[in-house]
């Protein structure tokens, strides 16, 4: 069941506060309530809301609240309200990014109204995001970057397999790049025009299973108030990519058989059948004999997903292709965040090629990323490394930085800041720390 979309109402009126939480909490919505601006703006500091209304009397100065609000997340949906409420203020808050304005006193219905409406933009606008990312995606074939004897093998074979309708698994250690090998493989394929659907079996809900895949109509269980259409279903005539399928369990398992054997589903709640017509491609990181052996994984589907199998190799067995991969994600960086770093020493190329890389493909862009980002323009040098935080620093010299701990991480704050233009949220799920911990860091170090 998805999670109830949530609301903050700040008001210093405790009747107004608890009235319009009573009414909203019926409609389904996650209702929290704040007497005055610095209460809700701790909140806001552990929650992201999908909408705020906003007294603008109230202590802290509500135009000034809205002002912090937007400037900290600007997607969030407010809604402003006064009992004082003239033209001048109501204009002023919309042009500080309020989405409406109510005079007080209001009727239940206006307030539903308003928030339905409300979250509805909120959607919207969500929605218009992703697909904008799938059209850009969609604009740009995958690139497969290499140049090493291990790789070119890698994709003879999915080159060859890539035309055919043949199920495909793909092993290997996570951050090989077995999901971009998957979606180069639709790419070439007679079906490259139709829907890629990937399923992420690592990070889905147990519970929710047989519904992401299958889809389920109204009433199937507590909580399916509308019917919803499952990925087996969102990829019909195209590819389903199951990653890390060995995630999935027995029952779900039994389900995923018969729709690979038959190209035939069910919905949860539903006797009726409905002929899919997909290309099956899965990846995973485990080992399949071992998860047959302990009776984690049928053995039966397993061979039906092994139909061709294709081993993609560690970063460390394919050393060739770190230069190319360097010089690749380094292009790629600095267009997507206009910066313009030049290249890498040949000490720092040392360096890198007598490391592991346990993360592999993923570990080096992560890398790549960081150096762009907080790099200096010209080319990276060791002491660079050790300013990113490298997790091979063991590598380099203690000496290298010759700066404190205290002083790399207000650098490496005010940098990230500065890349985002000051918005807190982003700074801080870059920086992986809270947003309560970011304020105090900046407080700290003076970035005001």
């Amino acid at each position: 069941m998805p999670a109830p979309e949530r609301l903050l109402i700040i008001d210093d009126e405790e009747s107004m506060r608890d009235s319009c939480r009573r009414i909203l909490e019926k409609e389904g919505l996650e209702v929290t309530t704040a007497p005055d601006g610095p209460a809700a703006l701790k909140l806001m500091d552990k929650w992201v809301y999908d909408l705020i209304i906003l007294d603008l009397i109230i202590p802290g100065n509500g135009l000034e609240i809205l002002r912090k609000i937007k400037a900290d997340d600007p997607e969030v949906v407010v809604i402003v309200i006064s009992g004082y409420g003239t033209v001048q203020s109501a204009v002023e808050a919309m042009q500080l990014g309020a989405y409406h304005f109510i005079s007080k006193p209001f009727t239940p219905n206006e307030m539903r109204k308003v928030v339905r409406n409300g979250l509805e933009k909120r959607r919207l606008a969500l929605e218009n995001l992703y697909l904008r990312q799938e059209l850009e995606k969609s604009r740009h074939r995958t690139k497969i970057v290499h140049r090493s004897e291990a790789m070119a093998r890698v994709m003879e074979i999915v080159n060859r397999v890539a035309p055919t309708d043949s199920t495909v698994l793909l092993t290997g250690e996570s951050g090989t790049g077995k999901s971009l090998i998957a979606r180069h493989i639709h790419e070439t394929s007679a079906r490259a025009n139709r829907p890629f659907v990937t399923v992420d079996c690592g990070t889905l809900v147990e519970t929710l299973f047989e519904s992401e895949l299958f889809g389920h109509v109204k009433g199937a269980f507590t909580g399916a108030d509308n019917s919803k259409v499952g990925k087996f279903e969102l990829a019909h005539t195209g590819t389903i990519f199951f990653d890390e399928i060995s995630n999935i369990n027995l029952d779900v398992q039994a389900k995923l058989l018969k729709a690979v054997d038959d190209r035939e589903i069910s919905k949860v709640g539903s006797h009726r059948t409905v002929t899919v017509d997909v290309r099956i491609v899965a990846a995973t990181n485990q080992d399949f004999q071992a998860a047959i052996a302990r009776g984690r994984f049928r053995e039966d589907l397993y061979y039906r997903l092994n139909v061709v199998s294709i081993d993609v190799p560690a970063l460390r067995e394919r050393r060739e292709d770190l230069p190319a991969l360097i010089d690749f994600f380094l292009k790629f960086y600095n267009q997507r965040r206009n910066m313009k770093v030049a290249g890498i020493s040949p000490e720092v190329m040392n360096l890198l090629l007598g490391y592991d890389w346990p993360g592999n493909v993923r570990e080096l862009a992560n890398l790549l990323e960081r150096l762009v980002v907080l790099g200096r323009e010209g080319v990276v040098q060791s002491d660079s490394l050790a300013f990113t935080g490298w997790q091979g620093r063991d590598h380099l010299p203690v000496e290298a930085t010759g700066l404190t701990l205290q002083e790399v991480e207000r650098e490496h704050i005010s940098k990230v800041l500065n890349l985002f233009q000051g918005r807190r949220s982003e700074t801080a799920q870059a920086l992986g720390i809270d947003r309560s911990t970011l304020r105090e860091k900046i407080k700290k170090y003076g970035l005001e």
